[in-house]
């Protein structure tokens, strides 16, 4: 829902002109309670705890490995945004064992393949924040980000809005990536 622009008194109080976009949907991010995920975690790593569903539920995964996992981001940059991660709770690469490193560099290149045949990108960003400092949200739990990019696709959204467009839902993206990895 967008607000006028326009400086204007409301109740008496000075505007300040901005335009508002209205995402509550957010506020389980923003506020550390990320839905069922969050809520079963109960303290325990949120990785660790997506992890779990590839024995309830592995239709939630996009690809269950032998030592690692292809996990959808559930705050995704663009559509098609996925995390590989090991089964062991690591925060290094050198804590993996040596087949946990192999399988994870071979979700990788399976997963760059699936966001290439799935939606034709312009290019595919991948890489890892190792530790805080370098960005990583969850710094105790190792992952691997793989993620289509397109010329030109930050826009005004983003740059002035602060605002990530999706054009796919989740259970979308989630069905199609599943589906490039058979």
């Amino acid at each position: 829902m967008w607000a006028s622009n326009e400086s204007h008194f409301d109740d008496g109080l000075l505007m300040d002109g901005l335009d508002r976009i209205w995402a509550s949907w957010r506020q389980d991010y923003v506020s550390g309670e990320t839905g069922e995920i969050s809520r079963a975690s109960q303290g325990r790593c949120v990785l660790c705890s997506v992890l779990d569903l590839r024995a309830t539920r592995p239709e939630q995964l996009v690809h269950v490995g032998e030592t690692a996992a292809v996990i959808l981001n559930a705050y995704p940059y663009n559509t098609g945004h996925v995390m590989i991660l090991p089964y062991d709770h690591v925060a290094n690469f050198d804590d993996l064992t040596q087949d946990a490193h192999l399988e994870m560099f071979e979700l990788v290149v399976r997963a760059i393949g699936a966001i290439e045949n799935s939606y034709t990108p312009d290019g595919v960003n991948m890489g890892a924040n190792l530790g805080r400092g370098a960005g990583a949200g969850i710094p105790d739990h190792l992952h691997v980000h793989v993620l289509p990019r397109w010329d030109g696709d930050t826009n005004f959204m983003t740059t002035v809005g602060g605002v990530r467009v999706l054009p796919e839902s989740l259970d979308s993206t989630l069905e199609r990536l599943r589906d490039a990895f058979i």
